[in-house]
């Protein structure tokens, strides 16, 4: 990860919290949004471990702080997990993503989402979750599907097979009740950035 992108992921990350990405809404952020400190975090954790020997001090001091923070805020986000730019954690505790699970672009993660791995079953694997996908508090996405771009997925609702773009997930097991997405939920997104 080069410099431009770290920073282009970290700008994508603050405009999803406020809309702003000038220093005063870092530094208002930073202090008073654990989401947003914990992926601050983690983004530099990542750009930090590809930079090589001469900012390994950095590096560790960025993972100490990012374990410390993991444990106070109740986060498993692993920093080496492929996430795309315009990240949102709406409520932090509880949030659980398998290192393998692959997040596009605007995602909001809630509190007590879970999006993990199956080992056996009709869909071994880990999800993949694509671009401007909402999923609701208590959420657990689970197995090798796929959610398409614009889902939203309800509350408690627990998915174990791929949702197509724009569906609306509820439910356990989840089911599609309409093709209507998670336009009133994900706001600020990093399309909007360069408009």
């Amino acid at each position: 990860m080069r410099w431009h992108e770290y920073n282009y992921y970290v700008q994508s990350d603050l405009y999803r919290y406020c809309g702003r990405k000038d220093g005063a809404s870092f530094l208002k952020c930073f202090i008073s949004i654990p989401g947003f400190k914990y992926s601050f975090f983690m983004r530099s954790a990542r750009y930090l471990k590809s930079c090589g020997l001469l900012l390994l001090p950095c590096y560790a001091i960025c993972r100490l702080l990012l374990d410390h923070y993991q444990f106070k805020y109740g986060m498993s986000i692993p920093y080496n997990t492929e996430i795309g730019p315009g990240l949102y954690i709406g409520h932090f505790g509880g949030i659980i993503v398998n290192s393998e699970a692959k997040i596009g672009r605007n995602c909001n993660i809630n509190h007590e989402v879970t999006i993990g791995a199956a080992y056996g079953g009709k869909y071994p694997g880990t999800p993949i979750v694509m671009d401007n996908v909402y999923l609701g508090p208590g959420s657990k996405i689970i197995g090798g599907i796929t959610l398409g771009e614009h889902a939203a997925v309800g509350a408690n609702c627990v998915v174990t097979k791929s949702v197509t773009d724009y569906g609306v997930v509820v439910g356990v097991p989840g089911e599609v009740v309409s093709n209507k997405g998670s336009g009133e939920y994900v706001v600020n997104t990093v399309d909007c950035l360069h408009a």
